[in-house]
């Protein structure tokens, strides 16, 4: 019937017109979406669809482009089963800077009456150089050819394709290994530059890899999503600055501002920034050390509690194994547990500098590498059940690997080099 043109009866006791035409109607007469939607009733994803000439086939949406999206499993078709693009994407409405098939055709004709290039894109409303482009493009032996043309240009016009980490092979291989060894995709992707230099395969974006792991479409690596990202999350999230709760710290103390300026433009090493992870209840914690120039980690094994003397105790051998010039100063928050600074400082002679109130971002190294501990002492566990020797291969970890601060160099790799200078 619609083939020949005739128009369906509609649902019984309709006036023969179709929701769709009804919703037309109403939309043509300045009715909102959602009014328009509740008075033909169907939904309003329903609506928008239509607003944007989208067609429904079972669990596929036609686009006016020509695109096929599969909503179960994510595939995208743009071809016709001959193997040609599709009518819908030939006649699509497309963006105004794309030549139509009318402006194509009207290119044809005035280039066969002998119209100059910037005649033609006059009349056009185009630039000179878009119609020598177009005829220079798709000219077959002189001749300008539109339809040809506008086929030729439709098929090449960018396609969906399979996400790279989605097909098997030593780049998938690659990128699962390290992201099982805890790797960012962003440090991942440099890597790639600095182990294949030659290899032009061997490289994938950072959103690529995380497409790769969050986006079903793209898929290919979500089996490894538990273990590949610090955060364990199964979708993405905006990143959010943590709020830091620190209790009011009555001894006197040096403040931040006072610290030399040396130590803010991290051009001297041997400058630290500390706080503590703790456990659940409270009851354990971890001293984490990060040094502002090479963000090389110690960490402090406290099983048992976090009191002030505790902590002292745990930070003069930290600090007192060390090379003298390493030994510059330590900037801490306002919390509790550094109530004995003066004794730690008689000790180790290095100073203690405490930051304003509520301001994290004043140790932002080892904000960060408090929240990269996460990924192996998550919130809400008891820290005590991990050993010291579980905490030196941790630090071992995060020590080697490269960061992006460091031009893809590794906290390892910076200390040794201070340590090595004659």
């Amino acid at each position: 019937m619609r083939r020949a043109g005739l128009r369906g009866r509609g649902k019984p006791g309709t006036t023969g017109h179709s929701e769709r035409d009804r919703y037309d109607e109403l939309r043509g007469a300045g009715v909102s979406r959602s009014e328009a939607a509740a008075q033909v009733g169907v939904h309003v994803r329903t609506a928008q669809d239509w607003d944007k000439g989208i067609r429904k086939i079972g669990n596929s949406r036609l686009h006016p482009d020509g695109r096929t999206i599969d909503y179960n499993t994510g595939v995208i078709t743009v071809r016709d089963s001959a193997g040609e693009p599709s009518l819908a994407r030939l006649e699509a409405r497309l963006h105004p800077r794309f030549l139509t098939l009318t402006e194509r055709e009207q290119i044809a004709d005035l280039h066969r009456d002998g119209a100059s290039l910037r005649e033609i894109g006059r009349r056009l409303g185009r630039a000179a150089s878009t119609i020598k482009r177009e005829v220079d493009s798709y000219s077959v032996r002189g001749a300008y050819r539109p339809h040809q043309a506008h086929r030729t240009w439709a098929a090449a016009r960018s396609r969906p394709k399979a996400s790279k980490p989605a097909t098997s092979g030593p780049l998938r291989d690659y990128v699962a290994g390290k992201l099982a060894l805890q790797w960012s995709p962003e440090q991942i992707c440099h890597a790639l530059l600095i182990d294949h230099p030659d290899d032009e395969v061997m490289r994938v974006s950072t959103e690529t890899i995380y497409q790769a792991i969050y986006v079903q479409a793209r898929g290919g690596l979500r089996r490894e999503v538990a273990d590949a990202l610090r955060t364990g999350r199964t979708r993405r999230k905006p990143h959010r600055s943590p709020e830091q709760r620190t209790s009011p710290f009555t001894d006197e103390m040096v403040m931040i501002s006072e610290r030399p300026a040396e130590v803010a433009d991290r051009a001297v090493p041997g400058h630290w920034e500390g706080d503590l992870i703790v456990g659940t209840g409270s009851a354990s914690a971890i001293v984490t050390l990060v040094e502002r120039s090479t963000r090389y980690v110690l960490l402090g094994h406290l099983p048992g509690g976090h009191t002030a003397e505790e902590v002292r105790d745990v930070l003069v051998p930290l600090i007192g194994s060390l090379p003298q010039h390493l030994r510059g100063s330590l900037t801490w928050d306002q919390g509790c547990e550094m109530a004995a600074h003066k004794q730690f400082t008689v000790a180790t002679d290095v100073p203690v500098y405490f930051c304003d109130p509520h301001s994290p971002w004043q140790r932002g190294s080892n904000e960060n590498t408090n929240g990269l501990l996460r990924q192996y002492f998550p919130k809400g566990t008891d820290l005590s059940v991990h050993s010291a020797e579980d905490l030196e291969l941790v630090a071992h970890r995060l020590n080697g690997r490269p960061r992006k601060t460091l031009g893809w160099k590794t906290p390892a790799e910076r200390l040794r080099d201070l340590l090595t200078v004659d």
